[in-house]
């Protein structure tokens, strides 16, 4: 970022864009002036790419400081869903008696703990940007969606470090004599990563937009969510759901994410080509919707909020 940036002036909370000329104003030279974006479609991508670093810099901020004054630190990340995993192993195998398809029950359910984990903290983290970051972006001007950007790698990393893990419980049970193997289906992770990570980061500035005016939609994603994994065959695989609730199922753009994890590595899903361009094309119709409401919103915001 140049000197002139760095020093001018900028209104809170406004999207701006840069124009390089040259003006005096008293004794001081302005090379770069920097003025509102009006257009609907000016998502400011190239302002966002020039602050690449920032967006490091939130990313570090974020993966560090979360469990910094802890005593299990960044174990943390790896003991969540492990003990989400042991309990719905206990509450959905052992006492529901859910199918798992063969698989053995732990790597079953932490296979759909992971998986939704990312999407669920990628959705609720970014969709209190504005909220959150109110203080901040009242103080100083840079691309506003440096900071749901930030929140989506950081839970990468996350996710990461909880797959890992995941991968040495396969391998474990493996050696046991487990029926669970690997398939072609794997080589998909990239994909669904992306998938996730959209959909999470469009649905998740959609509500931060929203919630500029209306407080009460934030109190509503955390239980939402949670709603919304039990119409996602996290505890219980498609092939066990038919009827009316099977199409509900299939409308979910996580459904077919998650069954191709779970064909990947235990080859115990359903890998549909219809389903993952479903999910793909949801997930950037959500994207690029949120990240077009963001940038409306991002230049008033701070009357409202």
């Amino acid at each position: 970022m140049s000197e002139a940036m760095r020093l001018m002036p900028v209104a809170a909370g406004c999207g701006v864009s840069e124009r390089h000329v040259d003006l005096m104003h008293g004794e001081q030279k302005w090379s770069l002036v920097l003025s509102p974006r009006s257009r609907w479609f000016n998502l400011g991508l190239r302002e966002l790419w020039a602050a690449r670093e920032l967006v490091l810099l939130f990313v570090w901020r974020d993966f560090v400081a979360l469990y910094k004054q802890t005593v299990l630190g960044p174990l943390w990340y790896i003991a969540q869903p492990v003990m989400t995993t042991v309990v719905f192993t206990v509450v959905f195998g052992r006492i529901a008696k859910l199918s798992t398809e063969g698989v053995p029950q732990f790597i079953f359910y932490m296979s759909g703990t992971i998986v939704w984990g990312y999407f669920a903290g990628c959705l609720t983290k970014t969709s209190t940007t504005f909220i959150t970051n109110s203080q901040l972006f009242g103080k100083v001007y840079f691309p506003r969606l440096v900071v749901p950007l930030s929140l989506i790698i950081s839970n990468l990393i996350t996710f990461g470090l909880q797959f890992v893990v995941f991968l040495g419980f396969v391998v474990y049970f493996a050696l046991q004599g487990s029926s669970a193997t690997m398939t072609w289906a794997a080589a998909l992770l990239p994909l669904l990563i992306v998938i996730m990570a959209a959909l999470g980061m469009g649905l998740g500035i959609i509500v931060s937009a929203v919630t500029t005016r209306y407080r009460d939609l934030q109190y509503l994603v955390q239980f939402g969510t949670m709603l919304l994994m039990y119409v996602t065959p996290i505890v219980y695989p498609l092939s066990s759901v038919t009827g009316p609730m099977r199409t509900i199922l299939l409308l979910n753009p996580m459904t077919a994410v998650v069954e191709t994890f779970r064909e990947g590595f235990l080859g115990a899903g359903s890998v549909s080509a219809g389903g993952l361009v479903y999910s793909a094309s949801f997930s950037a119709v959500a994207l690029f919707v949120g990240a077009v409401l963001f940038h409306r919103v991002e230049r008033v915001f701070m009357d409202t909020i």
